[in-house]
């Protein structure tokens, strides 16, 4: 097998590469952000995600860097438990400490930054990197997440769709609010439905929160972090009194507004030379809670099936065969959630936790 070429430097690509790196398969990523630029917030790890994790990385590296939850606590707007649930092995993370964790067995000279990947450049064989060196890859695996450029390219018929959801993500460093808050994963749910502010601790002084609107009740246009603060304390200003001073309290330089796609059909995962893993094979709702562990477990599966088939195309398809029908339940399992968060609460099923498990 020679060199393969992996567009992307985020988890998927990274994960990928430290796989390939496992069985001393040849690689070199293609990135089109700067190295600067990779930082992100964070996710949740369902314990088969740190089980896959284990496979490629020190563990203890991981959980000296983020946090195991004990439950899910499911609160009204205003506080009072409306339910728990006991959680098993789950593991927050911030994105930008699993980034490095993952980025330390690789060597920076297979990883270039700043260089965009299109399709013409991987049909015609130019995957350059910014030295001027060519990468003459036998086939290109592409991670360049949900709204992949490439994977836009070659299915042109394909319908990237906005979900009826928006959140709104940030990391709060404040030693006084980590302190006050359990290892637990907490929920705040309006009693109309449609909006939820979810709070995880990633350390002794660092928490993640998130927001989660019905993006047809409530219009987030971007705008200045000054302004989306302002609209967070106009929204949430007669919630619980934790919810409303983490907000007031966050530092909004690294806010992020995601406004949520899903693809209408899957895509085959491969065509030809080209295959996809992680969000740009199969966009997950964050609902789930399920991209980064399904990323890994394309990264697991289609190494796999490379080490063990000598023919490419007949390893993609098996890589294919093998993971499309867990995507498809958690596809299916997301818009179950999905379509609960926009109930009012008193009309939730029994099953209140917000991870998809297959």
């Amino acid at each position: 097998m020679k060199k393969i070429a992996v567009v992307g430097a985020g988890i998927s690509g990274l994960s990928m590469a430290n796989y390939l790196e496992k069985h001393n398969i040849d690689y070199h990523i293609f990135e089109r952000r700067k190295k600067e630029d990779m930082a992100g917030h964070g996710f949740l790890l369902p314990q088969e995600g740190v089980e896959y994790l284990s496979q490629i990385i020190d563990c203890q590296l991981l959980f000296e860097k983020g946090n195991f939850l004990k439950k899910y606590i499911q609160y009204s707007h205003q506080g009072k438990i409306l339910a728990e649930k006991d959680l098993d092995q789950v593991f927050a993370i911030s994105r930008q400490a699993l980034i490095t964790i993952l980025s330390q067995n690789i060597s920076q000279e297979k990883i270039t930054y700043g260089k965009a990947i299109t399709l013409s450049d991987i049909e015609e064989g130019k995957l350059q990197s910014i030295d001027g060196s060519h990468s003459n890859a036998d086939f290109t695996i592409i991670a360049d997440g949900s709204r992949s450029r490439i994977r836009g390219e070659i299915f042109t018929e394909e319908k990237l769709r906005t979900v009826r959801e928006s959140e709104v993500v940030n990391i709060v460093k404040n030693k006084d609010i980590a302190t006050t808050i359990d290892n637990d994963f907490m929920k705040f749910h309006h009693e109309k439905g449609g909006l939820t502010f979810g709070i995880l601790k990633l350390s002794s002084d660092t928490i993640l929160w998130y927001s989660q609107f019905d993006n047809e009740k409530y219009i987030i246009n971007e705008c200045s972090p000054e302004n989306l603060k302002a609209y967070m304390l106009e929204v949430f200003h007669e919630w619980d009194p934790l919810v409303f001073s983490i907000i007031m309290q966050s530092d909004y330089e690294n806010v992020h507004l995601w406004h949520v796609y899903e693809l209408e059909k899957l895509n085959p995962f491969y065509k030809e030379n080209i295959v996809f893993i992680g969000d740009a094979a199969h966009p997950l709702i964050p609902f789930t809670s399920q991209g980064v562990t399904s990323a890994l477990k394309d990264s697991f599966s289609l190494t796999k099936h490379l080490v063990e088939k000598e023919n490419i195309q007949q390893a993609f398809k098996e890589y294919e065969e093998e993971r499309k029908p867990e995507i498809e339940t958690h596809i299916k399992n997301g818009r179950t959630l999905l379509n609960q968060f926009l109930l009012p609460l008193d009309q939730y099923t029994e099953n209140i936790l917000p991870i998809s498990y297959k």
